[in-house]
């Protein structure tokens, strides 16, 4: 009788497991099938190497930021590039000596690794705010992180704080770096991008992984 009950419990335990494992899978259609496709930004969720394709790993995650900050703009890696080579013909307007502010929110460990050219490490809302201290508030701020749902979460922060011109770089300095976009540690350029940790780091090429 106890192998018995034994076995009934274990046979309980496995259908529970299934159950969970397709609730999961069943939230990731969900996520994937919340934004059009064609709203996303291509080359950020393009596959990472002969060896990963992580497409839908990307697909899922910058829908479920898109999803979970809705009133975050979106900026993308070209659009980012295009301004900062040529602000004066950005969407925002400004004159050729109002380059967007870049604030990188990550952690000061992720930043020292490498970072955008010109960004200010800003990885709490104090920081963020000191930068933005005696900015215009027509002076437009991009944030990124490692993929953006960091950076998009200070975006909202910012945003209740009065500053209306903020915007999160979509796929931030994974989908920048994959890009071959350059990277900056001080002033040299460098070819390797913090991976946050073992699981988001398979958004960032390994090529580029500091470790």
């Amino acid at each position: 009788m106890r192998r018995g009950g034994q076995s009934g419990s274990k046979q309980v335990f496995l259908c529970i497991v299934r159950l969970m494992v397709c609730v999961v899978c069943a939230v990731c259609v969900v996520y994937t099938a919340f934004i059009p496709i064609d709203a996303l930004s291509v080359p950020a969720i393009a596959a990472q190497d002969d060896t990963e394709d992580n497409t839908m790993f990307w697909l899922t995650t910058l829908k479920m930021i898109r999803a979970k900050f809705p009133a975050v703009a979106q900026l993308s890696t070209d659009k980012l590039q295009s301004w900062l080579d040529e602000p004066g013909q950005s969407e925002a307007g400004q004159s050729q000596l109002e380059r967007p502010l870049l604030l990188d929110v990550r952690e000061k460990d992720e930043y020292e690794v490498s970072h955008l050219k010109g960004a200010v490490s800003a990885p709490s809302e104090k920081e963020a705010l000191e930068a933005l201290e005696g900015v215009s508030q027509d002076r437009s701020v991009v944030l990124y992180c490692s993929v953006g749902y960091r950076s998009s979460e200070m975006a909202g922060l910012l945003q209740t704080r009065g500053f209306e011109k903020v915007y999160n770089l979509e796929g931030s300095i994974f989908a920048w770096a994959n890009e071959g976009r350059p990277v900056y540690r001080g002033d040299e350029r460098v070819h390797e991008v913090h991976p946050y940790d073992r699981v988001w780091g398979k958004l960032l090429k390994k090529a580029l992984r500091s470790w």
